[in-house]
Order: structure tokens, then sequence, then C-alpha cells
């Protein structure tokens, strides 16, 4: 598969064996699992180091094989979901970074086109969620606005 902003085509990796079923080893049950989740999402962690932290300090390999559903799907259930979905606000987080960079070197013009990218693949992302429902039909990305929404 090719890259997005390149003309370099990308390296296949090895996958993960498919799996159905959560293993027997797992030492916990899909109710504890639910509750950890939980707990997690309302300390403010997003939902990559909810299963990062699951998998590291509980023993969980996939919280979908032990409990059935993905943790967006629980946090959803639980009314815990956040209003911006993560991997946009990672964007706009890396967005503002750069702008702030330009701001003090405004001659740096590898990383100004690094942003025109970014700002790209926001906009991609923001017409996908539009699509699907996840954002408002009226909501409408700008720097500022970004800006905002990190801090």
């Amino acid at each position: 598969m090719a890259r997005i902003h390149a003309r370099r085509r990308g390296r296949s990796g090895s996958r993960a064996p498919y799996r159905t079923e959560a293993p027997e080893w797992v030492p916990v049950s899909a109710d504890e699992v639910e509750e950890t989740v939980v707990t997690l999402a309302s300390q403010g962690y997003t939902k990559a180091m909810i299963g990062t932290i699951l998998r590291d300090s509980y023993g969980v390999p996939s919280v979908k094989l032990v409990t059935g559903r993905k943790i967006g799907r629980i946090l959803e259930e639980r009314g815990l979901e956040e209003s911006i979905p993560e991997d946009l606000m990672a964007l706009m987080r890396k967005a503002v970074r750069l702008s702030e960079h330009l701001a003090q070197h405004p001659k740096d013009i590898h990383n100004r086109r690094a942003l025109q990218l970014i700002e790209a693949k926001i906009r991609r992302l923001v017409y996908y969620y539009k699509s699907v429902g996840k954002l408002p039909e009226d909501w409408r990305y700008t720097l500022d606005k970004a800006k905002l929404l990190v801090k």
C-alpha cells in the first residue's frame, strides 16, 4: 500500500494470529475489565492508554476478546465517550505545536509544509466523522478552534 504524502510504498509486516476467544490464562473476568475501563476513563485516560494499561498492568491482551466489546463501545454505553475522537484530537495537538513553532521560526518552510499535510489529514478525518455521525454537520476545523480545544 502506498503512503499518503510520499511517493514510496510501505512495507508489509507480520500480523498477530487471528483469535476469536480470550486465552484461558487471562486472570480477570469480563465484568472486572469493564469496571477497570470505566474507572480509567473517569481518571482521564484515552482509549489507547486504557488498552495499554490493561495489557501491561492487568495482563489483558485484548479487551474485545475478554468482554466481547471494544473499549469505545463500553465507554459509549456508560456515557463516557469523548466529544471529539481521539485520533482527531492527537492530530490537532500536533498542528497546534507545529503552528507555535512556526510563529517563532517563520522561515521554516519544511515544517510549514508539514503543517499543511497535517491539516489535510485533519480535514479528511473531519469529513469521515461527519459522514459516520460522530461529529455534527456544522463542525469546522480552524487552527484557532484547535488551540482552544487542545488547551
